[in-house]
């Protein structure tokens, strides 16, 4: 599970510096995104969170999207006059559509789009709600398609752009316990080949970033289960986890310039972890709920 999150960290140097960055391009200064237009839908905490600072940090407008009224606000305050925010649910479309609106009427247009609402679930497959089974295709995967529909269209009408989903280690990397969040990310890998494929001749890139585990308010769970970071780590080539800046540093790059000719590619972002297994995260819950756990 890679850290698409709803409730906002706790501030960093690093996120001061951006904010810092920010103020500046907003009063006009320069960066790899300057002049640009963005939206980011989860945008009130981890991942999202970090995408928006760093987008604002490198000079573009940023519209932000999420369910979070009270992370909302935190981020138009922490941004200022480069953001513009919107209580939006990303599996409803009228929001989706409320939110490219938003970032069109505030800033003149849009230019990168980032699809990152999601949420994680952990059941195994025979005593799997279906309720469940919908809610994170629905928001993982079906609210991804309604930002590349909404998005994809105003990106195309400005000339061009970017469109970045995020999918996951689990878009390629099989979990037990997490056939729903698993799918819904080969789904986005998947959705993120045809979109690239339908939007290359209006000038629209699209690409997926695939994260390990990272520390955000989402996964903390994680460290909750003994054992579980630690099997994470052990099966990582780089031996760590990663910190949400470290995704929004490749989302910049599918967002900017420099990723001209990349497009319909799933950027792993994961310490070399698909090249290892996948943690066995029941069976460190169910050790953790044994009599002598």
């Amino acid at each position: 599970m890679s850290g698409e999150a709803t409730a906002e960290p706790a501030a960093t140097d690093e996120a001061a510096a951006d904010t810092e960055a920010a103020s500046r391009s907003a009063d006009g200064g320069t960066g790899r995104l300057a002049g640009k237009v963005a939206l980011v839908t989860g945008g009130a905490s981890g991942i999202g969170l970090a995408v928006a600072r760093r987008f604002a940090a490198e000079g573009a407008a940023v519209a932000v999207g999420d369910v979070d009224e009270d992370g909302l606000a935190a981020v138009a305050d922490e941004l200022g006059d480069a953001c513009a925010t919107l209580c939006s649910d990303a599996t409803v479309e009228d929001d989706q559509a409320a939110l490219v609106a938003l970032a069109q009427e505030r800033f003149g247009g849009l230019d990168v789009a980032v699809a990152n609402a999601g949420t994680g679930y952990l059941a195994p497959i025979v005593d799997h709600d279906l309720d469940g089974w919908r809610r994170i295709i629905d928001l993982c995967l079906t609210g991804v398609f309604l930002t590349i529909k909404h998005a994809g269209r105003a990106i195309a009408a400005r000339g061009g752009g970017s469109i970045i989903t995020m999918a996951s280690l689990n878009a390629v990397q099989p979990a037990r316990g997490m056939s729903a969040y698993c799918t819904a990310k080969a789904g986005v890998a998947m959705l993120t080949e045809v979109a690239a494929l339908e939007l290359g001749p209006s000038g629209v890139r699209v690409n997926a970033i695939g994260p390990g585990l990272v520390e955000t308010p989402l996964t903390g769970a994680m460290w909750a289960v003994p054992g579980v970071v630690d099997e994470f780590v052990e099966n990582t080539a780089l031996g760590r986890f990663a910190q949400p800046d470290e995704i929004a540093s490749a989302a910049l790059f599918l967002a900017s310039d420099e990723s001209a000719f990349v497009t319909g590619t799933l950027q792993l972002v994961d310490g070399g972890a698909h090249i290892r297994r996948y943690p066995d995260i029941p069976a460190a819950v169910a050790r953790m709920a044994a009599p002598d756990g």
